[in-house]
């Protein structure tokens, strides 16, 4: 009898083992595709951010030097140029949004395109550029600068009030990009593209400053670069693949790989859910530092995609202390 059962048990954990591969195989035949959404060359598409307010996409185009205004319900696109490379943008006021600009942070009307300074910070420091950067739960902006030649760590992160202070809040950086919060405000996630890591931080909402560093995911330069990233409710991290071809589906908690949505652009460079229920990924793309062959095989490079992954996001916080 005992032998019987032995059998039994041995012929269930084989069939429970047949059963995973069976799953994971029919996964990996049939991962996610994101489908085109606004088609368009952008040079260095990025700053990916959903405004809930008015169910609008912000997004930019670097190396274009061109703001974007996003209305998936219309399919329309508004376009204001910047007098330099502009590397992250974040909603602010029903009129305004708030823009890294080469020399500095600027409040830009959204209805006229111009612009007021809001902080210098960095403006003397002509080998670095801003890049990505996000708001906090407070409303402050968080924004990184990278160093130009991309060799050196001499960019910094930065953390702007809507007084246009500037408090330097990570040094030693060479490209700084994606950064998010968990929703209950404990943990803030931060990547320096170069070191192929994503960082986390314990953020304190009551003085909204950060400690014990730690490495939370290490990624593979087979799978790509990590770039722009965004969160969802449940605390996963979805992050852009530079080279890669993808957007990468984090548990920070595990470091573990969960998924990848194929994007049909070589270069994914940062994402954010948007749409009424938040529940729809919108991803940008890049066409800089791909060769000929590449662009003719991808030609929808530097459009804008999207995908539904089956999971929401949380409203994200617009600058501004009174915003949020």
């Amino acid at each position: 009898m005992r032998y019987i059962i032995l059998i039994f048990l041995i012929s269930f954990a084989s069939c429970q083992k047949t059963d995973k591969k069976t799953t994971i195989e029919n996964y990996n035949k049939k991962p996610l595709i994101a489908e085109l959404e606004y088609k368009i060359e952008s040079q260095l598409g990025e700053g990916a951010i959903w405004n809930y307010k008015t169910q609008e996409f912000y997004w930019i185009d670097i190396e274009g030097k061109l703001l974007h205004i996003y209305k998936p319900e219309t399919k329309e696109n508004r376009s204001f140029a910047t007098p330099s490379r502009i590397g992250t943008v974040v909603p602010y006021t029903q009129n305004e949004a708030v823009v890294a600009l080469e020399d500095g942070i600027y409040k830009l009307n959204i209805n006229t395109g111009t612009e007021s300074l809001l902080s210098d910070v960095e403006s003397q420091m002509t080998e670095n550029r801003f890049n990505d950067g996000k708001c906090d739960p407070l409303g402050n902006l968080w924004v990184g600068s990278m160093h130009l030649k991309q060799s050196k760590p001499n960019a910094s992160l930065y953390k702007v009030n809507d007084q246009g202070e500037a408090i330097k809040m990570v040094d030693s950086v060479t490209i700084s990009n994606g950064i998010v919060w968990t929703s209950n405000a404990k943990t803030m996630y931060y990547i320096d593209t170069p070191t192929s890591k994503i960082i986390a931080y314990d953020y304190d909402i009551n003085t909204g400053t950060i400690s014990n560093k730690r490495v939370v995911v290490e990624i593979s330069i087979e799978d790509g670069y990590p770039d722009g990233m965004t969160i969802d409710s449940e605390d996963m991290l979805w992050v852009g693949l530079w080279n890669g071809n993808a957007i990468a589906h984090f548990n920070p908690k595990t470091g573990e790989l969960i998924s990848k949505i194929k994007v049909p652009a070589h270069n994914i460079t940062a994402c954010a859910f948007g749409g009424e229920n938040l529940d729809i990924l919108y991803i940008t793309t890049a066409r800089i530092d791909m060769t000929p062959d590449e662009l003719d095989s991808l030609p929808l490079t530097g459009s804008v995609f999207k995908v539904i992954p089956g999971v929401k996001d949380v409203k994200a916080s617009f600058f501004g202390s009174e915003n949020n």
